[in-house]
């Protein structure tokens, strides 16, 4: 066989596999799509994200919701995307722009004031994706949320549009990144660490089974709050200086600013013997890399320079 006849066949063979029917199970829900989505609309930051580090600005035709800027090398492809609203856009906003795919990192983002049901949605003929870490029905998320439960919902959306070379990819690079974190915490005593969320009369703490969690088992640092069930959890103050902390992560968001919340911990007597508080052992990062996605890895790297600056 000649090697032209060889080439025309491979071609032919990726095209058809490029072409192939799609069937999965998204949080109980059975999606089954004939080809790639042409019209998709992603709800929340962390979906557009994904979208956008996999190339398919072009298959988008609206995003909505963003917790902060937009990553700098998506910029200019995000630039041309429509935003349909600030947060999330009404069902008819949604369907004016006619989506045959719609794409939420959180539940609330198929609710009756956003998207409405997934049910409904599949309905109208439109392909609706949930984040597998956000599962309507609670019992159908991870039980502890994990890195490959964020590369399975990156290849999840890779086999949808595909574009899977470009899936295996990202989450190659996104494994390299953890690999580096944790040879730089190799042979040093694991840090204490509090990851303050949000909250002055109470604080809100990524607990054992969330993104902050996932994100400092990869770092290979002890979560003071691990004890806590959920990905985030309500404790007490008092709670809090009964630990030993060597290190507070402040997360930064417009509803609850780092500055905020760093302030209240140097000004109150109360936190004055904390070690991580006498020292300033601050970490500031956005809310919206403890959202599943590819600020995750993201994360591990910025935490990581911070946490083990000479290594």
């Amino acid at each position: 066989m000649n090697k032209l006849l060889v080439a025309w066949l491979v071609g032919l063979a990726s095209l058809a596999l490029a072409q192939s029917p799609v069937t999965l199970r998204n949080c109980g829900l059975e999606l089954k799509l004939s080809a790639p989505p042409k019209r998709a609309v992603t709800m929340n930051q962390a979906a557009t994200e994904v979208m956008l580090a996999l190339g398919l600005q072009d298959r988008m035709v609206g995003t909505a919701y963003l917790d902060d800027a937009i990553l700098p090398e998506y910029a200019a492809a995000y630039a041309k995307v429509p935003v349909l609203a600030k947060q999330y856009p009404s069902k008819e906003v949604l369907l004016g722009a006619q989506p045959d795919f719609v794409y939420g990192s959180y539940a609330s983002a198929f609710g009756k004031d956003a998207a409405g049901s997934r049910a409904e949605l599949l309905k109208l003929g439109i392909t609706p994706y949930v984040s597998p870490m956000a599962c309507e029905d609670r019992n159908l998320r991870p039980r502890q949320v994990s890195f490959e439960d964020v590369y399975g919902e990156i290849l999840d959306i890779g086999r949808i549009f595909g574009v899977e070379a470009r899936a295996r990819a990202l989450v190659a690079q996104m494994r390299s990144q953890g690999l580096r974190a944790r040879v730089a915490a190799a042979g040093q005593t694991p840090l204490r660490v509090f990851w303050y969320d949000s909250g002055i009369d109470k604080p809100y703490v990524g607990a054992c089974c969330g993104a902050p969690g996932m994100i400092m088992r990869q770092l290979g640092v002890r979560n003071v709050f691990a004890d806590a069930p959920g990905s985030w959890a309500e404790v007490s103050w008092e709670g809090v200086v009964a630990r030993e902390i060597d290190v507070i992560v402040v997360i930064d968001a417009d509803w609850s600013r780092a500055e905020e919340k760093i302030r209240h911990l140097t000004t109150n007597p109360t936190f004055a013997n904390l070690k991580a508080v006498r020292e300033r052992r601050f970490i500031t990062i956005p809310f919206s890399y403890t959202t599943p996605g590819v600020r995750n890895a993201l994360a591990v790297k910025l935490l990581s320079e911070k946490l083990y600056p000479s290594r």
